[in-house]
């Protein structure tokens, strides 16, 4: 049994020690930082799991932890805020964080964070797909984008799916109907555009401009 090693990297001494408590409950093994001095260096020359970060940190912050850590490794970081620090999270998830979780928290709700990313990352590699910049996990019904969540319904994912596992082919909006499709429920040419339509939107809001699914005209759309 593989026992996971989790990097608590938090300057307040009573949360420290509950996460640490927690952690040990479920069979993690912990290293603790009370401040941001000598993470990158510990992380680039030992093997961790996974990074509970801290955004505001004595000596260097958990943004800049982040974003030095992002240069060499794909460790899955959580990052832990106050409510308040809306924008600098939002930086750390686009720096490539893989979660958050706002103080005051439930550590219980932080082990259920932590289990679920873990879970994504020991996923066998067939059932998660890279391509084009985004990452997708075909059992979770996930798909991410520089990290973060698109947000698809289960429809919008498996018309993503379709497309991402052929991409180049040309679907028409009946391939597309009855590959998602039970025969017998009522769909339409507009349902599928529509769906298209949502899905374009939900990409550009992570990446303005980025148009992955193209018309191809008089035929149906295709994975560019």
């Amino acid at each position: 049994m593989t026992i996971h090693k989790i990097l608590i990297v938090e300057d307040e001494e009573h949360i420290a020690e509950v996460l640490i408590a927690y952690c040990k409950q479920q069979g993690y093994s912990t290293e603790h930082f009370n401040s941001g001095q000598g993470v990158v260096n510990f992380v680039k020359h030992n093997h961790v799991d996974l990074i509970l970060l801290d955004l505001m940190l004595p000596e260097v912050d958990g943004i800049t932890i982040c974003k030095e850590v992002r240069l060499f490794s794909n460790v899955p970081i959580i990052m832990v805020t106050a409510k308040s620090e809306e924008v600098d999270r939002l930086q750390g998830l686009n720096l490539g964080a893989d979660d958050y979780i706002c103080k005051p928290f439930s550590p219980k709700e932080v082990i259920a964070r932590i289990q679920a990313v873990l879970r994504r990352v020991d996923k066998p590699a067939a059932n998660v797909i890279h391509q084009a910049g985004f990452e997708v996990h075909k059992e979770d019904y996930v798909a991410l984008l520089k990290g973060k969540d698109i947000g698809f319904t289960a429809v919008e994912f498996k018309i993503f799916l379709l497309f991402i596992t052929q991409a180049g082919r040309v679907f028409t909006r009946e391939d597309i109907i009855n590959t998602l499709y039970n025969q017998a429920l009522e769909m339409s040419d507009r349902n599928i555009d529509n769906h298209i339509k949502n899905i374009r939107k939900k990409i550009n809001h992570i990446e303005e401009g980025l148009n992955p699914i193209s018309a191809v005209y008089g035929v149906g759309y295709k994975f560019k």
